[in-house]
């Protein structure tokens, strides 16, 4: 296969062949424009060359150089790291890896031969404070248990770095407002690691509900659920893990209804159920089922589970059709149908987006929010206000009624389309 620069053209002119089947010397003619792009502000950009009926190819991507992507620290090796945060940071056009933050130096060391950081950017937790005099590093990505985010942020605000931390973002509310005004303080920013509002899918199917194309919202379906394995895990321990499926994973269907509806709720009622005899369950709930009323009078019932088949869906049902969304809260696979009356026949269709991969758009936005200095779409705010959910959540679980919430002005995060940029 050749390089489309130099892609033969044949002369019109006399003799143009060879014995071999090839044109003859000088009988070339340029590419055009279409075929070869032109380089104009430090990408390299194509002409459509597809007809109207199909979707265009995008542009291809405008990295920079190395040296001048955000340098990230990434704190804690765990799988999450080493199956997603890493390669795609690794592929990612404005950030790259440069520093590792871990307990266990022989498995930093071969990380960082993996991804060519150099061994003296291997630090232990305990070293943190070191972060400071690595220039390379502008901002770290904390992917540790929950029960430590709030002291390895602190850490890396007091280095001076930009923080993206994992969700949930703390144990506490306490500990999730200690962060907030550390960032503050240093100034830094301070993102909180909610891959799905970064999802093509996930933002197109607030961007219907929020549209009022299909009239308003009534009723939300939300469902994450999965079957965990042994207990020797930090996510049943109450200290490291501040709670079972609700922070977990529950989180994701408390984070995106407050997407779809961009209001937060009012009301919450919660029950949590644990099987009998299981010591995995000691600590932390199993299963919690929970329902959130809003000010418009939407009401969501999320279910969450560490004891089922894994499950992963979202059904907005408005007054004009639904929205519903597969997968919503897997790391791909996404599928979004919508359903609405057209004349006199109802139409489900199904719509298909160019969806990036989660990790990388999250990234991608975070270090576009440190190099130019912009606002993260998912600040600690965004963290901070899930963490006062979850404890209502709680609260409602342990007394056995509905918990009525502040209201007050909080962080929400308004729709964007799927061709917004990250």
């Amino acid at each position: 296969m050749t390089d489309d620069s130099n892609f033969p053209f044949e002369n019109r002119g006399p003799a143009t062949a060879t014995g071999h089947g090839l044109p003859a010397e000088g009988a070339y003619l340029p590419p055009s424009e279409i075929d070869s792009g032109k380089a104009e502000g430090g990408s390299v950009t194509f002409i459509n060359w597809k007809g109207e009926a199909d979707t265009p190819e995008p542009s291809p991507p405008a990295w920079l150089p190395p040296e001048q992507r955000v340098g990230i620290a990434v704190v804690g090796l765990g799988r999450l790291t080493l199956n997603q945060i890493l390669p795609a940071l690794h592929r990612c056009k404005n950030a790259r890896p440069v520093a590792l933050v871990s307990g266990k130096p022989d498995k930093a060391r071969v990380v960082a031969a993996q991804y060519g950081i150099r061994e003296e950017a291997i630090y232990s937790y305990d070293e943190m404070h070191k972060l400071a005099d690595n220039p390379e590093i502008e901002a770290v990505y904390i992917v540790t248990p929950n029960g430590l985010h709030r002291d390895h942020v602190l850490a890396a605000a007091r280095a001076g770095k930009h923080v993206l931390c994992e969700k949930p973002m703390a144990n506490t509310s306490q500990e999730a407002q200690e962060m907030v005004e550390a960032c503050q303080q240093a100034g830094v920013k301070l993102m909180i690691a909610y891959r799905c509002q970064f999802d093509a899918y996930n933002k197109e199917a607030a961007r219907q509900v929020q549209s009022g194309e299909l009239g308003r919202p009534r009723l939300i379906e939300a469902t994450n659920v999965q079957s965990m394995g042994p207990d020797d895990q930090w996510r049943f321990k109450a200290a490291l893990a501040g709670g079972g499926a609700l922070p977990d994973i529950g989180l994701y269907c408390l984070n995106g209804v407050r997407m779809m509806l961009a209001e937060n709720p009012i009301e919450v009622y919660a029950q949590a159920i644990n099987p009998t005899g299981d010591p995995r369950y000691e600590e932390v709930e199993e299963t919690i089922t929970f329902q959130m009323r809003f000010p418009s009078g939407v009401v969501a019932q999320c279910s969450s589970s560490y004891g089922a088949h894994e499950g992963k869906e979202m059904t907005i049902r408005l007054e004009k059709g639904w929205v519903k969304l597969e997968n919503a809260y897997a790391y791909s696979g996404q599928r979004l149908k919508v359903s609405q009356l057209k004349g006199e026949a109802v139409s489900q269709q199904e719509l298909k987006l160019s969806a990036g991969p989660q990790f990388a758009l999250e990234i991608e936005h975070f270090a576009d929010c440190v190099r130019n200095d912009r606002a993260p779409r998912t600040p600690g705010e965004e963290g901070l206000q899930d963490q006062i959910f979850i404890e209502a959540l709680y609260r409602s679980a342990q007394e056995g009624r509905p918990v009525t919430l502040e209201r007050r002005d909080v962080h929400v995060t308004a729709a964007q389309s799927p061709q917004e940029a990250s």
